[in-house]
């Protein structure tokens, strides 16, 4: 009977335990679900930052170009720069990062100007005077668009793909439709996906991020020619990823820059000298496996 008796003195208290216990986790589950409806509903805001610019905005440079607009079959508008030199060796198609807009990017375009090459550059949807609505798709389907108007204009084997940081997923998945004299990736993420687990590997990313961008896919369709070019010391996209593409795929050649970071690779002699040698074919691919 003592031991009956006290069974019932603890049932209430048993009942109370489990009642708090169920509180908080309903109250964790809510809050879980609130950061992963957050998350979905402002990813873009996360991982785009752009600058918008007017239309009437009047882009300036020390050398010739044309700004040229693409009108898309969904009602969306790609601005893109055009930049060009005398006796050109082909075109540079650069797919830059996910911030900022083509008046501050322009800037590049001297790299591959001074080394005779024609540059081309675009703005995504949102950014500067592009508009219309930002998908994984689009940013595809827009690139591929403004690709197929390159050929009418150059020779395909005339047209070098350049994919920065975000643009290098989107140039791998353009590389991987068609047929270009060769693949340059800066600062490349392994994947899109990859890259946010590393911060985000609580949320089920799976099913949440919209924009996947599976360069590691992509890269094993691209037939032409693929360089990595990765700053040892990049802290935020590491350059361990830059070696997991290469491992990818015996057509390429992973390039590092010692001690570059992320926004830093032109300060370096380095990265223009390989540069160099890459556009102007004195750089050969190492065999599987190895690295400069």
């Amino acid at each position: 009977m003592p031991v009956k008796y006290s069974f019932l003195l603890s049932c209430p208290l048993s009942r109370n335990k489990n009642r708090h216990l169920l509180t908080y986790t309903l109250f964790a589950a809510a809050v879980y679900s609130a950061l992963c409806i957050i998350f979905y509903t402002l990813q873009d805001f996360f991982f785009f930052r752009p600058e918008i610019l007017p239309r009437h905005f009047e882009y300036r440079y020390p050398f010739p170009f044309d700004e040229i607009d693409f009108e898309m079959e969904d009602g969306g508008r790609i601005n893109g720069l055009h930049f060009r030199v005398p006796n050109s060796k082909g075109v540079v198609f650069y797919l830059k990062g996910n911030s900022r807009s083509l008046k501050g990017w322009g800037k590049f375009a001297k790299d591959f100007v001074s080394k005779g090459y024609d540059f081309f550059m675009i703005d995504y949807r949102g950014f500067g005077k592009s508009s219309g609505r930002r998908t994984e798709v689009t940013l595809y389907n827009d690139a591929q668009t403004v690709y197929k108007w390159l050929t009418d204009h150059y020779a395909e084997d005339q047209i070098v793909l350049y994919g920065r940081s975000l643009g290098s997923g989107i140039a791998a998945r353009i590389a991987s439709w068609n047929k270009p004299q060769m693949l340059i990736l800066d600062s490349p993420y392994y994947s899109f996906l990859y890259q946010v687990r590393q911060y985000g590997f609580w949320l089920p990313l799976r099913w949440l991020l919209r924009y996947k961008i599976r360069t590691d896919y992509f890269i094993k369709k691209v037939d032409c020619p693929i360089f990595i070019i990765h700053g040892t010391k990049d802290r935020l996209i590491a350059f361990r990823q830059g070696e997991m593409l290469h491992q990818l795929v015996p057509n390429s050649r992973l390039l590092p820059i010692q001690d570059g970071g992320h926004n830093n690779l032109p300060n370096f002699p380095e990265y223009h000298e390989l540069l160099y040698d890459i556009l102007h074919g004195e750089l050969a691919l190492a065999e599987s496996g190895e690295s400069r």
